[in-house]
């Protein structure tokens, strides 16, 4: 067993490298990775494709790495909401590339990655744009869009409690996007808002086992990025 914890965001995402592909879990505050992207953002890897949810909000967070020229491509299923401001604007001008997938078919796609499918069939997206290129089959009488699985270099992922091995536990929506990101990245760093002793976790709740973590920081008081974005704030780590 190996000791996972790191002592900074900083350190946390060292060696992040250009031209990255970077797994960012969401779903809002419970999952947002806020600490850990600001770190990137210092960090300054470029030209980065990045698997996401959504494309940011406000001027924090993923917004923030976009805004600030990071991420060459991103692929999503929510790339715009009433509160995106800085997608939007790259995207209209033709700053960023943007791979748009329906939401279940891009969790199962990072999932199949993790479990080492290489692709899929889904009755999603037939008949649409979004199957424009794919090679479509028909299974009783339906017709079917061959998906191919997502893989990682990175995943960011944020967590409310873990041992110093990686034990996960999540918040409520953090599960939706976190447990399959970190089965699909060759390295699988997390913020954690707590960091208990061995054995202080049920195994019964563990979510993600500590095999597909490979560094844990803890951020016991993380940016509330609902809160950052009302309030307009634009790079809070500063």
């Amino acid at each position: 067993m190996i000791n996972k914890i790191v002592d900074s965001a900083a350190e946390a995402v060292a060696g992040i490298f250009d031209g990255a592909t970077v797994m960012i879990s969401g779903f809002g505050e419970a999952g947002s990775p806020v600490e850990l992207i600001h770190a990137l953002v210092d960090q300054g890897a470029k030209n980065l494709t990045v698997v996401s949810n959504n494309a940011g909000s406000g001027h924090v967070g993923l917004a923030a790495l976009i805004e600030n020229r990071q991420v060459s491509k991103i692929i999503c299923s929510f790339p715009r909401t009433t509160i995106s401001v800085v997608f939007p604007e790259i995207y209209r001008r033709g700053e960023i590339e943007l791979e748009l997938v329906p939401q279940g078919t891009l969790a199962e796609r990072i999932r199949a990655g993790g479990a080492g499918i290489p692709a899929f069939y889904t009755p999603a997206s037939v008949n649409t744009p979004l199957a424009e290129g794919k090679e479509v089959r028909s299974f009783n009488g339906r017709d079917y869009v061959l998906e191919h699985a997502i893989k990682a270099d990175f995943s960011l992922v944020k967590c409310h409690t873990t041992d110093k091995f990686g034990n996960l536990v999540y918040n409520k929506t953090a599960r939706n996007f976190g447990p399959v990101m970190c089965m699909a990245a060759k390295t699988t760093i997390v913020q954690a808002r707590r960091i208990v002793e061995l054995g202080e976790i049920d195994p019964e709740c563990v979510v993600t086992p500590g095999i597909f973590v490979h560094r844990v920081v803890e951020v016991s008081n993380p940016a509330d990025e609902s809160k950052l974005v009302a309030e307009e704030r634009r790079y809070p780590w500063t």
